[in-house]
C-alpha cells in the first residue's frame, strides 16, 4: 500500500556494550551476534554498568520504588 508508514512497533536493535572478562577490551554486541571478544575471542562477557545513578529506596508500607536520575 502506498503511503502507509512502516511498522513503528518494530524494536531497534541497539548493540550493548560488554567487556570481555580475559582483556578487558570493551565489544559492541548486537542481538544475534555471537558472545565471542573481538580481540581475543574469549567467550565470556560482563554487561558494562551504567553511569546513570539509581536508588532503591523502601517506603513506611514496605513496598520498593526505583529512582532513576
Amino acid at each position: 500500500m502506498e503511503g502507509a508508514p512502516k511498522d513503528p512497533a518494530q524494536p531497534v536493535k541497539v548493540p550493548m556494550i560488554y567487556i570481555c572478562g580475559e582483556c578487558h577490551q570493551e565489544n559492541e554486541i548486537r542481538p544475534r551476534d555471537p558472545i565471542r571478544c573481538r580481540e581475543c575471542g574469549y567467550r565470556i562477557m560482563y554487561k558494562k554498568r551504567t553511569k546513570r545513578l539509581i536508588v532503591l529506596m523502601q517506603d513506611k508500607a514496605r513496598r520498593w520504588s526505583l529512582r532513576c536520575t
